[in-house]
């Protein structure tokens, strides 16, 4: 009876420090910024990064500001499209795809405006890694669950 309780109890044990392995430690929460808190950031990391001048800053400043409004606008509208249980349809996702790239367009011609040859390229190498990082990370996700 002594060697099937101390069994029992070595089995509950491991059984038990198994299921604490198996839990994703929480991460932790983000700070969140209001949208003129995060447009001063990234213009901040754009200042640094890029050696804006005082003019270049104004118009980037600018742009930030225009870009976040139009992403809320975005937000809005497919929050209201989440709400309303009616799946878009494929014309739908197509034009707002559509929509998505020409906005990406038009914002890169205005900072190809704004930016000297040097920084536009630095910039659009920075885009470009940034984009490889966000990748890894859904990769990284998706992985883990």
């Amino acid at each position: 009876m002594k060697k099937l309780f101390i069994a029992a109890m070595l089995f509950a044990g491991i059984a038990g420090f198994a299921q604490d392995m198996d839990q994703k430690p929480a991460r932790e929460p983000r700070e969140r910024l209001t949208p003129e808190q995060r447009n001063e950031k990234q213009l901040q990391k754009l200042t640094t990064e890029l050696n804006l001048d005082a003019n270049q800053q104004t118009q980037v400043k600018q742009l930030l500001a225009e870009r976040s409004a139009k992403a809320e606008k975005f937000r809005e509208a497919r929050k209201a499209s989440k709400d309303s249980d009616v799946k878009p349809t494929a014309e739908e996702k197509a034009a707002f795809k559509k929509q998505m790239e020409d906005e990406v367009t038009s914002n890169d011609a205005k900072m190809k405006a704004i930016l000297k040859e040097d920084q536009y390229t630095k910039w659009k190498t920075l885009q470009a890694e940034k984009k490889d990082k966000m990748k890894e990370k859904i990769k990284e996700r998706r992985d883990n669950q």
